[in-house]
């Protein structure tokens, strides 16, 4: 408790706070990371379903997972606590922005403005072709028709706005978090194990640049030994009480 209430402190004395967050926000959200405890899940393999070289070699392999596993998933999945209280920060002018590794939309749904999606949106699609945006709920239309979906307007092959493995971040979107976490005053690193490159090396970015750095997960993480706080419990408790401690 000792420890909420000090980040609660920094958060009311921040502000230019950045969020970051991972898998264990949205998992509280009851989206399972790669294979999940569903035997769905286990069905398909991550090294297939994630990869844009056997994305192309083999589309329906991707759909059939969207289709039977990610579809049903998202369209269950609410903003929980987390990502509410991260809403709330911005509203309140505390928070410059939240990146997230995640793509499942949420903080979009929970009322966040400034978002910076590092892996891109799996509620979002594109044609490769003509570049025709889809939503979740036009695509699984398409679905009805045809595994793998086809453009309405080309016939070509329609891709998810994801970063996939072996595909580069977006520049842009990278560039912007960078710039963010120049001018951020406390970085908040929030269900990420911080493993993952290049995100993982924001945290230390936004260090170097003078900001308080604050870690909470479940589990520990690579980072822990340099952060300034470390809390392993709950995201959404801890965010809950924060929120509940702004001074207005």
């Amino acid at each position: 408790m000792e420890l909420i209430e000090k980040l609660g402190d920094w958060v009311n004395e921040s502000k230019n706070i950045v969020v970051f967050t991972g898998a264990g926000v949205s998992a509280e959200s009851g989206i399972p990371t790669y294979r999940g405890n569903d035997g769905l899940w286990e069905k398909y393999d991550p090294e297939k379903y994630a990869n844009i070289n056997y994305f192309y070699q083999d589309p329906s392999y991707y759909w059939n997972f969207f289709k039977e596993v990610r579809s049903p998933v998202l369209q269950k999945a609410k903003p929980n606590i987390a990502h509410k209280s991260i809403a709330k920060l911005e509203s309140l002018g505390k928070l410059k922005s939240v990146i997230t590794q995640n793509i499942d939309g949420l903080h979009k749904e929970a009322g966040s403005k400034n978002i910076l999606e590092l892996h891109g949106n799996t509620r979002m699609f594109s044609c490769i072709k003509c570049k025709t945006e889809y939503r979740m709920d036009q695509v699984n239309k398409l679905l009805e028709k045809h595994l793998p979906p086809e453009c309405s307007k080309c016939n070509s092959l329609i891709r998810p706005q994801v970063v996939f493995f072996g595909e580069n971040l977006n520049p842009i979107i990278l560039s912007r978090a960078e710039k963010d976490l120049s001018q951020c005053d406390l970085f908040i690193a929030a269900g990420s194990s911080l493993v993952v490159q290049p995100a993982a090396s924001l945290p230390l970015i936004a260090k170097n640049n003078g900001a308080r750095l604050a870690i909470i997960n479940i589990d520990p993480t690579p980072l822990d030994s340099i952060a300034d706080l470390v809390i392993n419990i709950s995201v959404s408790e801890v965010f809950l009480k924060i929120v509940q401690g702004i001074k207005s």
